[in-house]
């Protein structure tokens, strides 16, 4: 027991003096108690840390290589540049140069590096950045590849094509292209709608407000991220003076690859004639043997052509095909180009700033033949489209001319059964317009 107490009263002076001399030391001893406190909390309520897990980063391919495993570094042609020159910034001896070109002749012919298209070269992983092998691009689509680290060979190649179907529908309020533009749409699809399908049957400067369209087109995309552009359009329905207007594409010759454009009735949209020389152009003076003009004390002076205004530089289409009789610089007319489409028909386009054909030269439909100017008698830019026939100068607007050759009686049958998906999916397609925000239902009444 004494042993006992003995302990007891040494553990309370042990005690007391560590009181003591904690109290002698002050507040730096109560922040180092708390720190030993909260420490040893902390540990006590310690949780296990989770494993971090480093991700190797995931491997990029390009051009049928895993870029991962090379320095890459990316260049454009530049002027004077050539492929000898490239690589000698590379430190290539002059021999491997020669003999690198030599074995891609077949492949490529490398003096056809063309300035401003992008080129990239695979170097080693390692200090040294030897190269190894170079890629041209002559467009988003192919590329050229020339190998030359343990043999040397070349080959051409293309990147993986997508097609994307898209639809875009609408009411115009304004013109076809303004509207389009609105929804963020490109202008190569108005020029296609324009120009390669309708440029026989509308005229897109004469759209009414109201009048509405539905298009069914397809995108391309290069490597699922490059946009490649509009390819082409599958199907269309224009209703203009509420008047259906449907186009579908269709391939005529399987062998060829030829596709045309026709209706719903399988009548070609072509006809023999384009309604207009010039695209997105505004009628200024119309064909009249009446006119009367103030400037010349309101003489008779009969207007015998159709004046198409357009900016200076605008191409002027040959509006059939034909054979090129008169090209030149006349008075009143200045430059000028006249065509003999056939025994009956003749065209003339006047005013030119320049002139593109010349006599004897056959062109075809759509074909530009010069360019909108105010060489003559003229008072602002635009083409005088003067129509003759049977040696007469008519009113091209008024002439009834006829549609071109309808599609061949042996493929009516697959051409009526390959639209009909297609014209359900044009029918149910709901017109928006951007104007009003809200849906338009589709009110045409077609003709049986």
């Amino acid at each position: 027991m004494g042993k006992i107490h003995e302990s007891k009263e040494s553990g309370k002076r042990i005690s007391s003096r560590f009181m003591d001399y904690a109290r002698n030391r002050g507040m730096w001893n109560n922040c180092l108690i708390l720190v030993l406190m909260v420490f040893v909390s902390c540990k006590q309520n310690e949780k296990p840390v989770a494993e971090v897990v480093i991700e190797k980063p995931a491997d990029i391919y390009e051009f049928g290589f895993n870029l991962s495993d090379f320095v890459v570094k990316r260049d454009t042609i530049r002027s004077g540049d050539s492929f000898g020159a490239i690589l000698d910034r590379y430190k290539i001896d002059y021999t491997k140069i020669f003999s690198i070109a030599e074995k891609a002749k077949d492949t490529f012919d490398i003096r056809r590096l063309q300035i401003g298209k992008p080129y990239t070269m695979l170097c080693s992983k390692d200090s040294l950045q030897t190269p190894k092998t170079f890629i041209y691009q002559p467009n988003q689509e192919e590329y050229v590849v020339i190998s030359f680290h343990d043999s040397i060979h070349a080959y051409t190649s293309r990147k993986p094509i997508k097609y994307v179907e898209k639809t875009v529908t609408g009411v115009i309020n304004s013109s076809i292209s303004q509207t389009l533009d609105q929804k963020g749409i490109s202008p190569i699809l108005t020029n296609m709608l324009a120009e390669q399908i309708y440029a026989w049957t509308l005229d897109f400067t004469r759209f009414q407000k109201g009048d509405s369209f539905k298009v069914i087109y397809t995108e391309k995309y290069i490597d699922d991220t490059i946009y490649g552009g509009i390819q082409h359009v599958k199907a269309a329905f224009f209703n203009h003076k509420n008047t259906p207007y449907y186009a579908f594409r269709f391939e005529t010759d399987t062998v060829k690859h030829v596709y045309e454009y026709y209706n719903e009735a399988a009548k070609d949209l072509r006809r023999a004639f384009l309604k207009a020389p010039v695209q997105f152009s505004r009628i200024s003076s119309k064909y009249n043997l009446n006119r009367r003009i103030a400037y010349y004390g309101f003489a008779l002076r009969p207007h015998k052509g159709t004046d198409f205004a357009a900016p200076i530089g605008t191409p002027i289409m040959a509006t059939a095909n034909g054979t090129v009789t008169e090209s030149r610089y006349k008075g009143g007319n200045g430059n000028y180009v006249k065509i003999r489409h056939n025994a009956t028909y003749e065209t003339q386009y006047l005013h030119m700033q320049r002139r593109k054909v010349n006599v004897g030269e056959r062109v075809k439909q759509g074909d530009v033949i010069g360019w909108i100017g105010m060489t003559g008698n003229t008072g602002g830019p635009h083409v005088c489209y003067r129509f003759w026939k049977n040696g007469s100068q008519i009113d091209p607007l008024k002439e009834k001319l006829s549609n071109s050759e309808p599609i061949a009686d042996a493929l009516k049958p697959t051409y009526l059964a390959f639209i009909k998906p297609l014209k359900l999916q044009l029918d149910g397609l709901p017109i928006f317009d951007d104007s009003k925000e809200k849906e338009v239902k589709n009110t045409i009444t077609q003709k049986k």
